[in-house]
């Protein structure tokens, strides 16, 4: 499977009516196809089992670069994958490469899922994913706590998890007083995934901060506290 052979599989199941309709949806400038989720799920569960591990991660690279909105989640799709060994550190590196191209939640959301299997493969790379609490691009930002919901989980997180779980609240915390909606929306999702499994731990969150959150999204964190 050449990079030009799959872009020819995604084009093949074009729909040029529904390409001009998520175009106006997403609002970013960039070539759509109009294809389902369902379908690139299916192209890039294909390719998974087809080529090899480094196949696979040069084809992912190949497809991002081409800019298509469904190349890229198809790319992404790609790389979801609890284990991917021996090429794991290949695979968290290509997926940080493309943190700098992120302009649109639904691309960025993509990725998350195959950076979070990443994360929960070697949680020392929290560590790095601090260093992007601090970036002027707020989808770098946003990516710190979308990335790292896989720490919202646990119900009786063990002494490591809890203590990254703290260490992400915290920054958490530091985002409440950024105004751009994209980033008090990505704080509000991680409390309300968390107040799933701790909702003690939600509610003294929003009590210690709450006030510095917009009203929206302090109603989304709450939405499933009683």
């Amino acid at each position: 499977m050449t990079p030009r052979d799959a872009l020819a599989a995604l084009e093949a199941q074009a729909d040029p009516e529904r390409a001009a309709q998520m175009r106006a949806y997403h609002k970013i400038d960039r070539p759509y196809l109009g294809l389902s989720n369902e379908t690139c799920n299916a192209l890039a569960a294909e390719w998974r089992k087809a080529l090899s591990l480094e196949d696979r991660m040069a084809l992912a690279d190949a497809l991002w670069q081409t800019n298509i909105f469904e190349a890229r989640i198809t790319a992404a799709k790609l790389l979801v994958q609890a284990r991917i060994r021996p090429s794991d550190e290949e695979a968290w590196q290509l997926i940080q490469s493309w943190l700098p191209d992120f302009d649109s939640w639904a691309i960025a959301d993509a990725v998350a899922m195959a950076g979070q299997r990443r994360l929960v493969a070697d949680p020392t790379r929290l560590d790095t994913v601090e260093g992007w609490t601090l970036s002027d691009h707020i989808w770098t930002k946003r990516a710190a706590l979308v990335f790292t919901l896989p720490w919202t989980k646990q119900r009786h997180p063990k002494v490591e998890e809890l203590a990254a779980r703290e260490r992400i609240l915290g920054w958490a915390a530091s985002y409440t007083e950024d105004p751009q909606w994209f980033i008090q929306k990505a704080v509000a999702w991680w409390l309300r995934d968390l107040s799933r499994k701790d909702p003690e731990r939600t509610r003294a969150f929003l009590a210690e901060h709450g006030e510095k959150m917009k009203p929206f999204a302090r109603k989304e964190a709450t939405k499933y506290i009683p």
